[in-house]
């Protein structure tokens, strides 16, 4: 018998699908709708590992609702405009559309060597004027709608390359091209306002129940939501206080310093008459302007030599320093310094020589008094800072280490404070600050506030490859939207990119216009959008791809939330959050009814590999080392390091070429083993040895089915009236099968729906007929095991389902529906080994006697081997678990 050809078979039934239109999406709104979507890729040129899972995934789901007779809509597009192509265009001197449609046409094919259950008649390419005419619309519609506006804000500017860079983009300070030191610049800027969804968008993960609770919890760190005051310090010398947003005012009594922005007005008063201060300040702006970047940076300082005082803490004057960390657009820009209680603190404290005053401790039980603390204080009564004393006349307790308590981790956990506007010592966290909160507003020298770290999205874009903002500058009318007819404003294609910077703002005349409100001379605005607006409402756009508004309301009231998204966690906090911004946007503008696009998230977990490397410590990929022996030698002979198993990555070229392994071994044996390995929201390893195993047991499915074919009723013959023994120990198999892979689909337990699938081919191979029905049971169970694998293995699912004599596409057949009187629980799956070793597995009616166990045991062929004609010394039977055969 010949081996299974995966090469000419998957060409064979992907031409079959694709003839038939097979998975174009039928517009018959009578049927339940399910909306799978991966999300969709950025068009480098090759598909990776990451890819074939992910989409894996995704097809294994469409598959099975459309067998489960949903209307599935499964498309893909490609997320095609960004810095890449103008990257390309510079290094290879081609332009960035030719780029991005080449690699779209590459990707596409090697997409479709998958076997995925594609609507491709609904693709779409961000990139296309058909879909970025349709972005600039609902820009213009934000618009109108007060939801966008402009600023100017400060930005990562490289001043090599003239442009602004993402946080992401720069690196120890250097633009991650140019290598140049940023500098911070403070430009206008378009913003979409998100922070008006800030409530409800935090209020709306509860409901995302289908959602992975640490998603739910990224976006809602993100958002940021806390309870504060806003505290008002005196400023020796000055009428006007100096307001700081503290969400800790339950340290106040600890504060040592006061520390603002480099941009504060204060700061750029003062920086006015002082020439250090000015250089200080040009320090601070070659840092980036992430919270992450700042983060890691060397906490600096620069005193300004002002004392800022508060009613509540006394005589005691804190010195205002300018400060690199603080960030001026949360809060008020202005911070209290509290070293004894967070690091970032207690390392300038340490730094510039300041007290480090602790105001709470946890209270355990060894010390339910706080005696304790007591303690603490009395063995530095000799310490002169000890002079310092409270607003309850008491010395204030120093903290000698270089770490500061921050614990504030469980709201609910117990602590011992010395807060003298606190009654009672023992108090937790949350309750601390409203107490705080309270008796300072009485004092008249703050408020209670709500404050978000969400900041509203800054979307501008000094680059060509990106959708133009559709606005222009008039000197008397300001910015005026383009007129919707005059949609879509495109790109230029004579565009030069021998110099740094955006080429649209060099254009010789792609920018002057006539103003649409007055006609004198105007400008086009030559700023982009970020790439995350073009993957922000792609989800809806697929509901209608052709239609001439960006999406048609019966569409997307009945397709609309995407059932399930899949994707990497990396995408956890901006593009989710971005989608259900925009989502909220578009409610309110008219275009939907909902708020939430996504119904089910799914994250997958990423691919590993082994990493090489050779004798001079260089990176070397899987393909190039081979074994001499048992020990790994690269190129040249020469003996090769194995590290630790990480992600493929191009750095350390531990990758895998998808192309090469389903050139050798199918793509149905590369989704096999993507599904079989692990479980999908985990990381798995690539390994060699795995791969070969999934085709050894896809050649085995092969073998089983063709060695059948002869012995098997022709199609349609009557279910038999009886069934011998085995015949219904099979078909219950069979059929538990059924409702077991179906679950584990509903759950994405797809490594369990494998091994399910293992379970019941080996339960065919032990099988041999005898009664004449039970050839009707082997045709029975052998479509059941090809329907099961559909899903998953859909070429050899359809080419088996052919040679079984069925008629028509299996993509097409619904799942099927086990029998319910062979899913009663009334038999057990036993165990049998003889000396100790597993030699087969039986099936006995629950809680049977043990005499039929022992006699059912012997019986079985494996165990018949094993005794080779002896008699066995001793049976011992453990019921409804395990038979032991001692020889």
């Amino acid at each position: 018998m010949s081996r299974y050809n995966s090469k000419s078979t998957e060409i064979k039934w992907q031409k079959a699908w694709t003839e038939s239109q097979c998975f174009a999406v039928r517009d018959d709104k009578t049927k339940p709708k399910y909306y799978v979507l991966e999300m969709f890729p950025y068009p480098s040129g090759r598909i990776h590992m990451g890819h074939v899972r992910n989409y894996t995934i995704g097809d294994v789901i469409a598959r099975y609702k459309r067998a489960r007779g949903f209307n599935v809509l499964h498309p893909m597009g490609w997320d095609a405009f960004g810095l890449p192509a103008e990257n390309a265009a510079m290094q290879k001197g081609v332009h960035p559309s030719r780029w991005t449609f080449e690699n779209i046409a590459t990707m596409r094919e090697q997409l479709q060597s998958m076997g995925l259950s594609i609507d491709w008649s609904r693709e779409v390419a961000t990139c296309h004027p058909g879909y970025y005419r349709h972005q600039q619309r609902l820009f213009l519609d934000f618009f109108k709608n007060a939801l966008v506006y402009r600023k100017e804000s400060w930005v990562n500017w490289d001043p090599v390359d003239h442009t602004v860079l993402a946080n992401e983009q720069v690196i120890d300070g250097c633009g991650w091209r140019s290598g140049a030191p940023v500098e911070r610049r403070k430009l206008p800027q378009w913003f979409f306002k998100i922070t008006s969804y800030a409530d409800d968008l935090l209020e709306g993960l509860e409901s995302l129940d289908r959602w992975p609770d640490k998603v739910r919890l990224m976006q809602e760190n993100w958002i940021g939501r806390s309870r504060g005051a806003r505290v008002r310090f005196s400023v020796q010398g000055r009428s006007e206080p100096l307001e700081v947003f503290t969400t800790r005012p339950d340290t106040i009594e600890g504060a040592s310093f006061l520390a603002v922005s480099p941009h504060h007005p204060l700061t750029q008063e003062l920086a006015e008459k002082d020439a250090g201060l000015r250089a200080f300040i040009a320090k601070c702006d070659h840092l980036g302007t992430s919270e992450a970047a700042i983060e890691a940076a060397e906490k600096l300082g620069y005193d300004t030599g002002l004392k800022g005082t508060l009613g509540h803490l006394g005589d005691r004057e804190l010195p205002i320093y300018v400060a690199n960390f603080v960030l001026m657009d949360y809060g008020t820009g202005a911070i209290f310094g509290c070293p004894a209680h967070d690091q970032r603190d207690i390392d300038f404290a340490n730094k510039y020589g300041l007290p480090v005053i602790e105001t709470y401790r946890p209270l355990d039980a060894r010390d339910p008094t706080g005696a304790e603390f007591e303690a603490f204080a009395s063995k530095l009564a000799e310490n002169p800072l000890l002079a310092v004393s409270g607003p309850s006349g008491k010395a204030l307790i120093f903290h000698i280490s270089k770490t500061a308590f921050a614990d504030k981790s469980a709201d609910e956990r117990v602590f011992y404070t010395r807060a003298s506007f606190l009654t009672d010592p023992k108090v937790t966290p949350v309750e601390a600050v409203e107490k705080a909160i309270d008796h300072l507003e009485s004092l008249g020298c703050a408020e209670g506030v709500i404050q978000y770290r969400l900041r509203d999205w800054g979307v501008s874009r000094q680059r060509y490859w990106g959708c133009p903002i559709p606005i222009i500058h008039c000197d008397s009318c300001g910015p005026v939207a383009v007129p919707e007819d005059q949609l879509p404003v495109q790109l230029p294609e004579d565009i030069e990119f021998g110099q740094p910077g955006n080429p649209l703002e060099r254009h010789p005349t792609w920018k002057a216009v006539p103003c649409p409100s007055c006609g004198a001379a105007a400008r086009r605005d030559t700023d982009t959008m970020d790439t995350f607006v073009d993957s922000s409402w792609y989800f809806a756009r697929f509901c209608s791809p052709r239609a001439d508004l960006p999406m048609t309301r019966e569409d997307v009231d009945y397709w609309l939330p995407v059932d399930q998204y899949i994707g990497g966690i990396e995408h956890a906090v901006l593009h989710l959050l971005y989608a259900r911004f925009f989502t909220r946007a578009l409610k309110d503008c008219g275009y939907l009814d909902i708020k939430e696009p996504f119904a089910g998230l799914f994250t997958q977990g990423m691919i590993g590999h082994e990493t090489y490397r050779n004798a001079d410590g260089d990176w070397l990929s899987p393909d190039e080392v081979s074994r001499d022996g048992d020990r790994p030698v690269g190129p040249d002979g020469k003996p090769v390091t194995i590290g630790r198993v990480e992600k493929m990555s191009k750095s350390k070229r531990n990758t895998v070429d998808p192309e090469i392994i389903i050139r050798d071994y199918g793509a149905d044996t590369a989704r096999w083993f993507m599904l079989s390995d692990s479980p999908p929201d985990r990381d798995m390893e690539w390994t060699d040895a795995g791969i070969a195993g999934a085709w050894r047991f896809t050649q085995r499915l092969w073998r089983q089915a063709n060695e059948a074919i002869e012995t098997l009723p022709p199609v349609e013959t009557a279910k038999p009236a009886s069934f011998s023994d085995q015949g219904i120990a099979l078909r219950r198999r069979a059929h538990r099968a059924v409702r077991d892979v179906s679950e584990d689909v509903e759950q994405f337990r797809f490594n369990k729906a494998v091994a399910r699938v293992y379970e019941l081919s080996n339960d065919l191979q032990s099988f041999k007929p005898g009664a004449d029905s039970d050839a009707w049971v082997l045709r029975e169970t052998l479509e059941i095991l090809t329907r099961l694998i559909g899903p998953m293995m859909p070429h050899l699912a359809e080419e088996l389902w052919q040679r079984l004599g069925r008629e028509g596409l299996l993509a097409n057949q619904a799942w099927p529906e086990p029998e319910s009187d062979l899913l009663h629980e009334n038999e057990v799956t036993v165990a049998i080994q003889v000396n100790g070793k597993l030699k087969a597995t039986i099936l006995l009616p629950k809680d049977c006697d043990k005499g039929l166990a022992e006699k059912t045991a012997l019986s079985a062929d494996g165990v018949v081997r094993a005794l080779e004609g002896k008699a066995p010394r001793k049976v011992i039977v453990v019921p409804n678990r395990v038979v032991n055969v001692v020889v």
